[in-house]
């Protein structure tokens, strides 16, 4: 399989490790609370559900579908632009229904990237904003991740830098892994450098209904002149709990759509139509939902920072997305954040995300995914504290010995 030139193109997935390791823990009888993978425990809301069992079986609905979504599906994700950001999207031609975000910046980097192309992605980032592009034979140069000026000194430095110059530029806010929000003004920035620079714009917005305060997460839509430039990525995994139904959305220019369009066409036959049928109705239904889930994740933020610092690892509260991005404690950080991870499920019964992962900037961290319950989360805790304890005593012994010595 190294033989293979795709394959050779992508570095071990470091997940995996953990993953290997996490399962052994639980065969051999351990009790893993498992923070590591963003994988929603939350039941899909009952009315998207019922509405799926009400039509699967219908007639036609077991045919092949539309790769595109069906027309209620488009209209149903226009009209949630309308209300949510009051942004008009023409759902013929400026909407497509994706197999999820993964799925659909995978599929525009096929659609768009010539062997060679420059793409500037943030380090760290979501896998798949660097290794789609990868695999479409382009080219990764690397910029901060953080939504302040120091972003676009990088850009700049990126384009001047880069041979051949770049085509585009991925962004991710709130972002995954760290957290982080980008403001209506950082987009107004983004989009007049993408044009100075003729670049285009992909936002993966897939977390834009998971936020902590009063002020809900822009679209980089909202700015004027942004359709000139953007595609915009979201999904109903984490806003409805719907990760397993894989069922996302690429928004924007019209160009760029049709070149995705195109390339599913020949990849998919679009999600199974019950499915498409389910998700336009979460769309177009009560928003009581979103806001119970939340609220959940709220609660769950707050005992995570709560009795995380009590073991004695301060966690950054985050302001939005389903994860902490924490920074590996001092005393572990030369272990790197893969090793400090496998100790956590080793001596702890916790699995956490390694933020080398991520790109190799976010090794002096882990994320940490709010996907167990409250009780669960304080067990993570006194189990870390019990290993933080644990690693003290044998740190204090080996002074001892040393000062012996």
């Amino acid at each position: 399989m190294s033989d293979f030139h795709s394959v050779k193109r992508l570095p071990p997935y470091v997940f995996e490790q953990v993953n290997r390791l996490k399962a052994a823990a639980r065969n051999a009888g351990a009790d893993i609370i498992d923070l590591g993978m963003g994988n929603p425990d939350l039941a899909t809301p009952k009315h998207i559900t019922d509405k799926l069992i009400e039509t699967v079986g219908k007639p036609r609905t077991d045919r092949y579908s539309a790769s595109k979504g069906i027309p209620g599906l488009r209209r149903a994700q226009a009209s949630y632009y309308a209300r949510r950001f009051g942004v008009k999207l023409n759902p013929d031609t400026q909407v497509v229904a994706t197999l999820g975000s993964k799925e659909g910046f995978a599929n525009m980097a096929q659609a768009i990237t010539a062997p060679g192309d420059v793409v500037l992605v943030p380090n760290p980032s979501y896998p798949i904003h660097a290794f789609g592009f990868l695999m479409a034979g382009g080219v990764i140069r690397s910029v901060p991740c953080d939504p302040t000026p120091s972003f676009f000194t990088a850009l700049e430095r990126a384009v001047v830098h880069s041979i051949p110059k770049p085509i585009a530029v991925v962004v991710c806010y709130p972002s995954n892994p760290t957290a982080m929000v980008a403001s209506l003004d950082f987009y107004k920035d983004l989009v007049a450098f993408a044009k100075k620079h003729e670049l285009f714009v992909l936002s993966d917005l897939a977390y834009a209904e998971l936020y902590f305060n009063d002020e809900p997460p822009p679209s980089v839509l909202q700015v004027n002149g942004a359709f000139d430039v953007t595609v915009e990525f979201t999904s109903m995994s984490k806003t409805f709990s719907m990760a397993g139904w894989r069922m996302g959305f690429a928004v924007g220019n019209e160009r760029l759509l049709a070149a995705l369009a195109r390339v599913k066409s020949y990849l998919d036959y679009g999600a199974y139509t019950p499915i498409q049928v389910a998700a336009a109705a979460a769309l177009n239904g009560p928003d009581d939902c979103i806001k119970e889930m939340r609220a959940t994740y709220k609660r769950r933020r707050d005992v995570m920072v709560e009795s995380f610092a009590q073991a004695g690892w301060e966690i950054p509260a985050p302001q939005a997305s389903m994860f902490a991005w924490v920074p590996v404690p001092e005393k572990f950080r030369h272990l790197g954040s893969l090793e400090f991870s496998k100790l956590l499920i080793e001596k702890a019964d916790v699995a956490v995300a390694p933020g080398i992962g991520f790109g190799e900037h976010g090794d002096d961290y882990v994320r940490l995914a709010l996907v167990e319950n409250e009780q669960r989360i304080r067990q993570a805790a006194r189990g870390i504290r019990r290993f933080f304890d644990t690693a003290d005593d044998r740190l204090h012994n080996i002074v001892q010995m040393k000062k012996g010595a």
